[in-house]
């Protein structure tokens, strides 16, 4: 290490030099004269020939993962949530079963890790959230403000979810589950023991799962959501203060999780990314024991390759790969940002999406094997009892515990599984919030913790929404209308904005800055093609399929649409406002504002020389 020191200056003292396992670099030293009594120096960092530094304007004082691990478990803590465990595996099975991991593979590779790739590299070349990061093409920093929204969105309602699970866990801790037997004081008159429940009483199509008067159903519907004291979403009621003591707990663990950064919450995730596999792994091991799981297995595993002539299983699998692996909710961004520079994100990208995929495969064989004892039991079928959502984790697979010798034991390790399972998912997106915010508004960067703790008590306040007599139907139009085609628009504009406007070949070569290669050929073409493509079916098709809301017998009422349609735009006008606020805001003739919406920010002085590398054909035709 060369230290210069100017002649005219002589060094008072020289602290020893320790050995230290960090990179070699030229460090030159500039002592300046004293001022007021106070001996000032300036130092500076000349980087050695090929080691890799932050882009021009990054910040060097950003905050790093403790370790590379906290990083890992975090995403696969956030990708890994509990449409993994309640909606993967009923897919699966009721779209052909082995046939459906066909379109779900190929929809995994062509779009699902080349997004998640592009979402981690973005974020860690450029050092910061959802928001500023469009400083590499300014027009689309609307579309970073419009995922900022939905994630704010996603947690009014997530965190519901997980309080739900939480108040079930605490139910459990009784010698004789609540929903085990009827004559509770909220059953109904109709209640009747699953016993008596077999398959001739069902009849006219009924299937099982669908069946309201059991004690497990009428224990999630009238015990915990008090759902028949509403008459509908014009009838909320109050909150519950049960479910409100357990959405306080919520928060709390949220807030005290990410108030101090990604320093917290890193660690955090090795109880929350952990808990599920060791949990999924114990009641699979209890399931396969059980009479009748064999056949669940098998209807799970069974393969009808006539259903992928049905477009509708296309569809649910290029859905199902989107939200599973959670691109566009501006976490990955985020959490990338907090790397190190030089960081191999793209092993980091093709290993948590695969332990994603496997997660949900994996989890269908714990949920069906529990089914087909089920199915047994009652003397139905597989298909009477298959259900997913809420229906499978709060009514069918609790009700299947409860019959199980040590059922206090069994649902308490469930329902631990479904907490763990949705607060680091919860987390990721309240991060995503935190991080796109504080790094565009600097005064809420000073003061994080205050800030956390408004984000986190303003998703309080609304969730007290969600936890009324009739708050299931809030909960409802916003699980379809918050994150539905809104999430899906942002995406697509996302990959867009940089495969096209930044350009792929910039953006490769931003990667090889950070990694020292450049992404291949297939990488490439999909950014620029496939992806955009992938997301263009997506949202025509989902638009397309979109059915009124209703929740099962109840269809809302037209206002309620409109007004899920109002939370829908609320997100997605923020690209096209922000692109008309940013075209008027800089100066210039039309052709050079459009020239500085477009171009990165610290390219600014080409614009002014006339040299503006879009205007030209090479950057549209470049891969």
């Amino acid at each position: 290490m060369n230290i210069q020191v100017l002649p005219e200056h002589k060094l008072s003292s020289v602290a020893p030099l320790k050995q230290c396992n960090v990179e070699k670099k030229e460090v030159e030293l500039i002592l300046v004269k004293d001022q007021n009594g106070v001996q000032y120096t300036s130092s500076s960092i000349i980087p050695t020939p090929g080691h890799r530094t932050g882009p021009p304007g990054s910040e060097d004082d950003r905050e790093t993962w403790g370790k590379k691990i906290d990083f890992l478990l975090s995403v696969i803590g956030f990708a890994v949530d509990l449409a993994n465990v309640w909606r993967f595996p009923y897919l699966c099975y009721k779209n052909g079963g082995g046939a459906f991991l066909i379109p779900y593979i190929l929809f995994l590779l062509i779009a699902g890790m080349p997004l998640f790739y592009m979402e981690l590299a973005l974020g860690q070349y450029n050092r910061e959230g959802a928001a500023t990061v469009w400083k590499i093409c300014p027009v689309f920093k609307g579309v970073g403000y419009t995922v900022i929204l939905i994630a704010l969105y996603v947690g009014f309602y997530y965190n519901v979810i997980i309080a739900w699970s939480l108040y079930y866990l605490f139910s459990s801790m009784t010698s004789e589950l609540p929903w085990l037997k009827c004559g509770n004081s909220w059953n109904s008159e109709n209640c009747t023991d699953p016993k008596a429940i077999n398959g001739s009483m069902l009849g006219n199509g009924t299937s099982y799962a669908k069946y309201k008067i059991t004690p497990a159903a009428e224990y999630y519907e009238r015990g915990v959501l008090h759902l028949h004291e509403s008459r509908g979403i014009h009838d909320l009621g109050l909150p519950r203060w049960e479910l409100t003591l357990c959405l306080v707990v919520v928060v709390f663990i949220l807030y005290f999780s990410l108030w101090k950064g990604v320093k917290s919450s890193g660690k955090v995730v090795y109880i929350t990314a952990t808990m599920p596999y060791v949990v999924l792994f114990v009641l699979l091991i209890r399931g396969i024991t059980l009479p009748g799981s064999i056949e669940g297995i098998k209807a799970y595993l069974h393969i009808d390759f006539k259903r992928l002539n049905n477009l509708e299983v296309w569809i649910d699998a290029a859905t199902q790969i989107f939200y599973s692996l959670g691109a566009g909710f501006g976490v990955l961004i985020a959490f990338a940002s907090y790397n190190k520079f030089d960081n191999n994100c793209y092993r980091d990208a093709l290993l948590t999406s695969t332990v994603n995929c496997v997660t949900s495969f994996f989890s269908g064989f714990a949920i069906f094997s529990v089914l087909g004892y089920m199915a047994k039991k009652h003397g139905v079928r597989i298909e009477d009892v298959a259900t997913e959502g809420a229906g499978l984790v709060f009514i069918i697979y609790p009700e299947a515990i409860s019959t199980l010798p040590g059922s206090t034991f069994w649902a308490i390790v469930f329902f631990i599984m479904l907490l763990t399972l949705g607060i680091d998912s919860a987390m990721g997106g309240m991060e995503a919030v935190i991080t796109g915010l504080t790094d565009d508004f600097k005064i809420l960067k000073r003061n994080r913790k205050l800030f956390t703790f408004i984000t986190a008590f303003g998703t309080f306040l609304v969730a007290l929404l969600c936890i009324t007599n009739g708050g299931i139907y809030v909960l409802t139009l916003l699980d379809k209308y918050a994150a539905g085609t809104s999430i899906l628009f942002g995406v697509l504009i996302e990959a867009i904005g940089v495969s096209w406007f930044y350009g792929v070949d910039r953006f490769s070569e931003d990667i090889e800055r950070m990694m020292g290669f450049k992404p291949g050929l297939y990488w490439r073409l999909c950014w620029k093609f496939v992806s955009p493509a992938f997301l263009l079916f997506v949202v025509i098709a989902s638009t397309l399929t979109s059915s009124s809301l209703r929740y099962d017998e109840y269809v809302f009422p037209n206002w309620a649409n409109i007004l899920g349609w109002g939370v829908a735009m609320s997100s997605m006008m923020f690209v096209p406002f922000y692109a008309i606020y940013k075209f008027f805001s800089v100066q210039g003739t039309f052709k050079e504002r459009i020239a500085y919406c477009i171009t990165p920010e610290q390219e600014h002085h080409l614009v002014a020389e006339g040299n503006t590398r879009q205007f030209k054909l090479r950057h549209w035709l470049a891969i």
